[in-house]
């Protein structure tokens, strides 16, 4: 090693002295002495690992540290001369701190640049290296098991060999290790002792770098992973460096790999980078290779997905959870077993009676006959159990009656696992079942938006939101979804996009197994289960008769032109197109749909798809709700036929592109009915175009979460009809329009973490009918005086600092709430 390495240390220890010094006693040099002492303080721990790592430096590395050397020992000699000069002389103080600011700025521009780019190399050289060793203890092994093949392993035909016995020897090891028990993950039986199993593989065997947990659909294997991850033991040995991933049938394979590269060099903090390996030197020294870390994949469907997830990184344990096993990749595998008969009972009870075991009034005989009938899957259990609680005895005797007349469940349960779950949705009201139905129209393990649901429920089935709600909720008590909700959602100013659900695969399944009977051309429901490159070939066989779906579901990734077959769907209301794609081309037989109501456009590609034939919508007469999520929004002409039914518009994650501009386009004229508009998290929404204004049927306009809207039309108070405005989270807003007074029937002002927005309208008082505020996270120091006539107000939810403001109005029945603190952007992690 070079001898100028030795020094660098210790001049940077030396500077490191002196800027305290300077901070402490010089006034001009004293907040840039601070700042170049946290760039050393960054620098210290590197420089001292590579002194005294004993390693020989590349030659351009040697360049780098010489430079870095020089520029430390400038900084060295500035500040002698900082600490002698006379602090009274402001102008030799002004060019001692410029010359500090250039010190800083070299130092900063090593940090940020050639120091990252080192690391990045050294990780590269590392994995290299480990591929490299690696492949030399594979060909060592296979050598070795050429070796040992070429011995007997029997004699004569009864007869076993040394190598047959051993195997046989490992194979009972294996059986007896993995035992027998019943997982309840839902009432917490049984857990601990799979608990105790798994750990064991993945805490005490250092020799297992892959280890799987197995069983099929509903058995409660991503539970038990998820207990896993939140064993404290588990937590400790790991240091907290714990990664869960969902994998699912249709993964994004490169963003996964993405994911667990920034995890395992420590950049997982980096988010919304795309693929790009992100350096963020500090983390990446911190941690290290070799760091013990678990990486969890749960819902692996495909070995050759699989194999491209599993990094051969020292220190790195990966947990595989999946229907499946996958020998040739996993060490070990745990198999999860159903539940003991005892063990279901207590679970099936805990569903249908709010208890542990049968109570005295229930037909004892009967609940056991129906428990029998599950065999033991818990999801099956719970849901049944969910569906006959509070059900009279009629519907008990009903549902075992229907149970046992099905075929036996075979030994693995999994092909009759579908027929057996049908049951839960044969005591639904027609509606309701056919909401449950509409459910496999999503791609699996994604949050779908309630939002979504309405609409389609709204507009298919004939039902008012409110009605529309009441089912989502009904569904999630039967257990047939999951509610996944923001904590201010519930009241009646929530906003739609603030819940949405998931749903278990198994239930998934079901709903596309249910939808999928009959001919193709005469089904309900025209579904892809998973995303693929092209159109099922059924559909384009059956393409020369008319297909009677009513909800027609796409799930595929980029599409051109000529990758669309014409169809007919003389029926269809709902179009949800699923893709993942920087490019997508609109189906030309939107033309075929003129009876369309409901359009999703859902893209989960990590950058916004360019959307071809946007000229489509034109024909689009009777569309009445339109959703596009990470799309870019193509421009609309004044040419562009009036959509006059369209009721809804939401906008998420899109890019705008000057589509709205008013100098290009009339928005009141394309939409003269509109009655809902919502765009969140549009980056590039900087104004609001005003003739949104002109808009009269208008009754609620939220724009959150566009961090660039800066601010508001002027004509605001045009908007006669609205009842609900919401702004949130628009920090670079920083005032409210005057014109917002005249919104005479607004009921509900959402302007929570705006936090630059410096005050209320003046004369926010003429709002009679607003009855709530959210304005949480908002840096208002003081109310108008006209808010005290805000006389139908009667809640407001606010920071502690202005609680006290509102309390001093003492208006009565004025509920004024205190905002708990919230985070969470979990929504957005759906590769």
């Amino acid at each position: 090693m070079v001898v100028t390495d030795l020094f660098v240390g210790e001049i940077a220890t030396e500077l490191l002295k002196q800027l305290l010094e300077i901070s402490r006693k010089s006034g001009l040099c004293k907040s840039n002495a601070k700042s170049l002492m946290a760039g050393i303080n960054e620098l210290l721990p590197i420089i001292q690992e590579i002194k005294f790592s004993g390693v020989e430096l590349p030659s351009n590395r040697q360049f780098h540290l010489d430079h870095l050397s020089r520029t430390l020992s400038e900084g060295l000699e500035l500040s002698k001369k900082v600490l002698k000069s006379n602090r009274w002389n402001v102008y030799k103080s002004l060019q001692l701190v410029r010359k500090m600011e250039k010190i800083e700025k070299k130092i900063y521009m090593f940090i940020n640049g050639p120091l990252q780019l080192h690391l990045l190399a050294d990780v590269h050289h590392m994995r290299f290296e480990t591929a490299e060793r690696f492949d030399k203890l594979e060909w060592s092994a296979k050598k070795l098991e050429e070796s040992i093949g070429n011995f007997k392993t029997g004699l004569g035909g009864g007869g076993g060999g040394w190598v047959e016995e051993a195997v046989k020897k490992l194979e009972e090891e294996e059986m007896n290790w993995e035992g027998s028990f019943g997982n309840n993950f839902y009432s917490g039986l049984g857990i601990e002792e799979g608990k105790r199993k798994v750990k064991e593989m993945v805490i005490e065997w250092e020799n297992l770098n892959v280890v799987g947990i197995c069983g099929i659909g509903g058995s409660g294997k991503t539970t038990l992973a998820t207990e896993i991850c939140r064993d404290d033991q588990v937590k400790c040995h790991f240091g907290n460096r714990i990664l869960f991933l969902t994998v699912s049938q249709s993964p994004n394979v490169e963003n996964l790999r993405a994911k667990i590269c920034r995890f395992i060099t420590g950049n997982d903090g980096i988010d919304g980078m795309g693929y790009d390996l992100v350096p963020k030197w500090n983390l990446q020294f911190e941690w290290g290779i070799g760091t013990p870390m678990l990486i969890v994949l749960d819902d692996v469907w495909s070995l050759p997905v699989l194999e491209q997830l599993i990094f051969k990184v020292a220190g790195c344990k990966t947990l595989v959870v999946s229907r499946f096993k996958f020998p040739n990749v996993c060490n070990a595998t745990y198999d999860v077993e159903l539940l003991r008969r005892d063990e279901a009972i207590s679970l099936f009870c805990h569903s249908a009676f709010g208890k542990t075991s049968i109570p005295p009034a229930a037909d004892s005989n009967l609940v056991k006959q129906i428990v029998d009938e599950c065999k033991g899957l818990p999801l099956a259990l719970k849901v049944i159990g969910a569906l006959l609680r509070d059900q009279p005895e009629m519907y008990w005797v009903s549902a075992g009656q229907r149970l046992s007349r099905g075929e036996p469940i075979c030994e693995s349960h999994e092909s009759k696992l579908l027929d057996r779950m049908a049951i839960s949705t044969q005591f639904l009201s027609k509606n309701v079942r056919e909401c449950f139905l509409d459910l496999g129209s999503f791609p699996e393990d994604k949050k779908i938006p309630l939002d979504v649901l309405i609409n389609m429920w709204v507009e298919i089935h004939d039902v008012d939101p409110e009605e529309a709600f009441a089912i989502l909720v009904e569904l999630s008590n039967k257990n047939l979804l999951t509610l996944v909700k923001d904590a201010r959602a519930g009241d009646m100013y929530s906003s739609y996009y603030e819940i949405c659900i998931m749903q278990h695969d198994v239930l998934r399944d079901l709903a596309i197994h249910l939808s999928s009977c009959g001919d193709v051309n005469d089904r309900k429901r025209l579904l892809m289960p998973r995303r693929e490159a092209q159109l099922p070939k059924e559909w384009e066989r059956n393409a020369d008769r008319p297909f009677d779906a009513q909800i027609v579901s796409i799930h595929t990734g980029e599409m051109k032109e000529m990758d669309w077959f014409r169809m007919d769907f003389p029926k269809a209301e709902v179009l949800i197109l699923n893709f993942s794609a920087n490019d997508f081309f609109l189906p030309p037989f939107i033309d075929e749909m003129p009876k369309l109501r409901a359009l999703v456009m859902i893209n989960y590609s990590p950058s916004n798809a360019t959307i071809g034939n946007f000229s489509i919508f034109s024909s689009l007469a009777n569309l009445r709700s339109l959703w596009l999520e990470k799309v870019s929004i193509g421009r609309l002409s004044e040419s562009t036929v009036p959509l006059k039914n369209l009721r809804k518009i939401s906008l998420i994650l899109c890019k705008i592109n000057k589509s709205l501009d008013e100098s290009v386009i009339d928005l009141s004229h394309i939409f003269p009915s509109l009655s809902e508009l919502t765009i969140d998290h549009c980056e590039d929404l900087i104004h609001l175009p005003s003739s949104i204004c002109r808009i009269q049927t208008l009754k609620s306009l939220s724009i959150t979460n566009c961090h660039n809207l800066e601010k508001l039309p002027p004509n605001l108070g045009n908007l006669k009809s609205l009842q609900i405005l919401r702004l949130s989270a628009c920090p670079t807003l920083k005032m409210l329009p005057p014109c917002v007074c005249d919104l005479v029937w607004l009921k509900f002002l959402d302007i929570s973490h705006c936090v630059n927005l410096k005050g209320l309208p003046e004369w926010i008082g003429k709002l009679s009918r607003l009855e709530k505020i959210d304005m949480r996270e908002c840096s208002l120091m003081k109310l108008p005086y006209s808010a005290a006539s805000l006389e139908s107000l009667r809640k407001v939810i606010c920071e502690e600092d202005v609680f006290w403001l509102w309390k001093e109005m003492k208006k009565v029945n004025l509920d004024v709430q205190v905002a708990e603190k919230c985070y969470g952007v979990d929504w957005l992690d759906d590769d």
